[in-house]
């Protein structure tokens, strides 16, 4: 690393425009300055200086102001297209087919396009998550190029700075005190004290400052940024964020999605609503009940010691609860809330093998609909057999059934009857509404007895150990807000020379109007000569130009 020599022989790493030591302009723009930059002091910054190597290029990208800026904007525009039309965990499918018809379904050609982008799970997509870290580097980077430099160099400032370097400010004074010139500088220790400033005092040179640590609130922001955007990104890590959902039926009992040895079974569902006549907006809306409870009675099991995953024949009762709405089932850590419900879901259909012509029954049979047998013995050696089941059939393609869902929704089957006068088996096609005989006519049928229907809860699971994370980064960011907004950095140099001249120079980073306060208090209290704001001089010569 090349080192710059100044005047004073202080030895000052490469970049640096004004010198560690003294305060001297180290560079041919710096000198051309009336106004020295202190943004960051003067001090060398990395992504300033270096730009040959492709990890100086990498660093320079990513400590780029305009490249952070960038980012937030794109994370801000992404998270905001995610929440146009609800995310997928929020939608009651299951596979990714459903998924898609949802969206094609119920938002037409924006859904498909929708969905097609990824934007209908954008949150858990790997390039939000890519540009979310991108973010964070972004931070991190530009924190370490700037932050570390300025910290060493406030932790460092000397108090006797160059005449250069007090000409440079923009606010400066100088000339012999008023009265008392062998008191000046014990005056103005005294009234720097009285404002709270912190002195420091070398010969006949004094440093005062106050609000040091206002200059570290955005590197506080940035702090508090990565680590809430740490728990943002934990959320894909397993352990730490649950977000699911499941139906569960009456009388059902299922495992629990994300959470690990664990079944819940339903007991009943109730379905409380308002006992009123419709009227005003309820009858524009055509809605004609009004539900006011809706709620789950469960039973929370888990799984024994050593039961394998699956496993539900041999579960130990935890709890029973009756989930409402915001009325949620807890359990370490975990959260299940009654989010949704479907009455009247089929749950099984009966059917009657039936001569068409003699209409003699050989028995009757109960086909559950979410888990059919493959064979039905019936009366006199008859039997059925179930070739084929569609749970919610749409149509044909191709003159094969389909189903839509997994869900009996619109139950469609292929029977093969067995009887004494048709050993060989007779086939049937059998829907709602709908027979089809693909074998030719047929001397039996399957005559639809009566339906049974049962009630589903919609639940979801919640689980997150990142609120914690999530809380501080955003605590600490606003401790950073509040640094950087709320008090300034204030330094005041004075220097009395020899002959009893005294030379003031003052810098703050903000509130430049509280900064002339306290010199106006400190120049009467001292007697001291009136100081000159070079900025407010320079507009002032500019429009006099402009003026003539």
């Amino acid at each position: 690393m090349n080192k710059l020599l100044c005047e004073c022989g202080h030895e000052n790493p490469e970049g640096t425009k004004l010198c560690q030591k003294c305060g001297r302009p180290l560079s041919e723009e710096e000198k051309d300055k009336k106004i020295a930059d202190m943004r960051y002091e003067g001090t060398a910054i990395r992504s300033k200086t270096y730009n040959k190597s492709i990890i100086d290029k990498v660093w320079n990208f990513f400590s780029s102001v305009k490249v952070g800026i960038a980012l937030i904007i794109i994370n801000l525009v992404v998270a905001s297209i995610g929440t146009i039309l609800p995310q997928e965990f929020y939608i009651s499918v299951a596979t990714d087919a459903e998924k898609e018809a949802h969206y094609s379904d119920v938002y037409g050609w924006f859904g498909e396009i929708y969905y097609a982008l990824g934007l209908s799970d954008v949150y858990s997509s790997i390039w939000f998550q890519v540009l979310v870290l991108m973010l964070g580097v972004s931070i991190i980077i530009a924190s370490i190029d700037r932050g570390f430099p300025l910290h060493k160099s406030l932790k460092n400032q000397r108090v006797k700075r160059h005449a250069s370097f007090m000409k440079r400010q923009r606010v400066i004074a100088e000339g012999q005190p008023a009265k008392n010139a062998d008191e000046t500088l014990a005056l103005v220790e005294q009234k720097l004290k009285e404002l709270n400033y912190n002195v420091r005092r070398e010969d006949q040179s004094i440093l005062a400052e106050r609000g040091r640590f206002s200059r570290y609130g955005p590197y506080v922001n940035h702090v508090g940024l990565i680590v809430f955007l740490l728990g943002v990104m934990l959320h894909l890590v397993p352990g730490f964020y649950v977000d699911e959902s499941m139906w569960l039926r009456e009388g059902e009992t299922r495992a629990i999605p994300g959470m690990e040895g664990y079944f819940l079974k339903s007991d009943k569902f109730i379905l409380e609503t308002y006992d009123n006549d419709p009227q005003g907006e309820q009858l524009k809306q055509g809605v004609n009940v009004v539900a006011k409870n809706f709620q789950t009675d469960v039973t929370l099991y888990q799984q024994k010691e050593g039961a394998v995953a699956g496993q539900a024949d041999d579960l130990e009762v935890i709890k029973q609860y009756e989930i409402r709405v915001n009325h949620p089932l807890k359990h370490e850590g975990y959260a299940l809330y009654q989010m949704d419900y479907r009455l009247n879901e089929l749950k099984s259909m009966k059917f009657d093998l039936t001569h068409k012509e003699t209409e003699e029954s050989l028995g009757q049979l109960t086909i559950d609909l979410t888990n059919p047998e493959d064979e039905y013995e019936l009366n006199n050696g008859a039997k059925v057999k179930l070739l084929a089941y569609y749970p919610d059939f749409s149509g044909f393609k191709d003159g094969v059934p389909q189903t839509a869902t997994a869900s009996p929704n619109n139950p469609a089957f292929i029977f093969k009857m067995f009887t004494s006068e048709k050993p060989e088996g007779e086939t049937s096609f059998v829907a709602i509404q709908q027979t089809l005989e693909p074998d030719g006519e047929n001397n039996y049928k399957m005559k639809f007895v009566n339906v049974e229907t049962r009630n589903m809860s919609g639940l979801t699971i919640r689980y997150d150990r990142t609120l914690p994370i999530l809380f501080v980064g955003g605590i600490i960011f606003m401790i950073g807000v509040a640094m950087g907004s709320y008090w300034n950095h204030r330094r005041i140099w004075v220097e009395q020379l020899a002959d009893g001249t005294v030379h003031l120079a003052a810098h703050t980073n903000k509130n430049w109007f509280s900064m002339k306060k306290d010199l106006d208090k400190l120049t009467d209290a001292a007697h001291l000569p009136q100081y000159v704001d070079q900025q407010e001089s320079k507009i002032d010569e500019q429009q006099e130009l402009e003026d003539k």
